[in-house]
């Protein structure tokens, strides 16, 4: 798979082969990889294999592969794994054959984006696991890496969340900051039907009081803010379904199951793209038969 079909298939809007021109130039700078320059002949072959160095879920292989064919066109590269798949500690996920430099040259960038992009799968689908059962779906937020929104988004998606909002321009959101300046959640949502957008309203609620009038106002779907389940049982018994119901704030692995269970239709975790840890995944050198 070329990186344009890459592109267009799983990413779209994201332009693969700009992102890896722009990180390689991070990396590079002017001079290039001056140790792999220095000790390795400029017609050396590297033969290698990708593996993960405990069980991750994997997010990234192509733009990862794409590193390594914008230094060497002509490399080999045999993925052994798909983007979504759990895999096992030592699984190889991919094997590469090139030119020893390029390959040295693309294997950080390359590394860097394979490990932050599973990271977030991998830590994404531990609270899909937590879930499993309830009808609840996760979803993910606007809490990325400025730049890196799609790709962290992209990732979610393999670890099995849904992807929320991924620009401003995507939905209408009324938070507590609108609410207060507006004069109230009523207030707020008539101003918002009247602004005639056509895109459906979603408002932020910190107390079970503003359910009602959110909804008499003309609300499509609600935001439980940094309620405790009680709270939350009581704000699903109230609305009986006549809109969505999404729980957020301060959602952990040790407490998205109860969450869960109270009958929310969707919870949604910020965590999951601004605290996922890297996970460890390494290229090593293989001799050739």
């Amino acid at each position: 798979m070329d990186a344009a079909a890459f592109e267009t298939t799983d990413l779209p809007q994201f332009d693969v082969s700009e992102f890896v021109r722009r990180v390689l130039a991070e990396d590079l700078g002017s001079g290039g990889d001056v140790t792999s320059k220095a000790t390795i002949d400029p017609h050396a072959r590297f033969t290698a294999e990708m593996n993960c160095r405990e069980p991750i879920v994997v997010a990234g292989l192509e733009i990862a592969a794409a590193f390594f064919r914008a230094l060497d066109r002509e490399v080999q590269i045999e993925r052994l794994v798909r983007d979504g798949e759990a895999v096992p500690v030592g699984a190889v996920l991919l094997r590469l054959n090139g030119n020893a430099r390029a390959m040295l040259a693309a294997e950080r960038s390359a590394l860097n984006t394979l490990q932050h992009l599973s990271g977030i799968a991998t830590m994404t689908r531990r609270y899909v696991d937590a879930i499993e059962g309830t009808g609840a779906i996760l979803l993910d937020t606007r809490k990325t890496i400025p730049g890196l929104r799609l790709l962290e988004k992209y990732a979610a998606r393999m670890g099995g969340a849904e992807n929320h909002r991924m620009r401003l321009d995507d939905g209408l959101l009324i938070k507590d900051n609108h609410v207060g300046v507006a004069g109230g959640v009523a207030e707020a949502v008539r101003a918002a039907k009247e602004y005639g957008s056509g895109l459906p309203i979603q408002v932020e609620v910190d107390r079970i009081e503003q359910i009602e009038p959110a909804l008499v106002a003309g609300a499509d779907r609600l935001l439980l803010d940094n309620m405790k389940p009680d709270l939350l049982c009581e704000a699903v018994k109230l609305v009986a379904g006549r809109v969505p119901l999404e729980a957020s704030g301060g959602v952990n692995l040790d407490s998205i199951r109860a969450i869960a269970e109270t009958g929310v239709d969707y919870i949604s975790v910020g965590r999951i793209t601004q605290s996922a840890p890297a996970v460890d995944i390494g290229l090593d050198y293989v001799l050739d038969a």
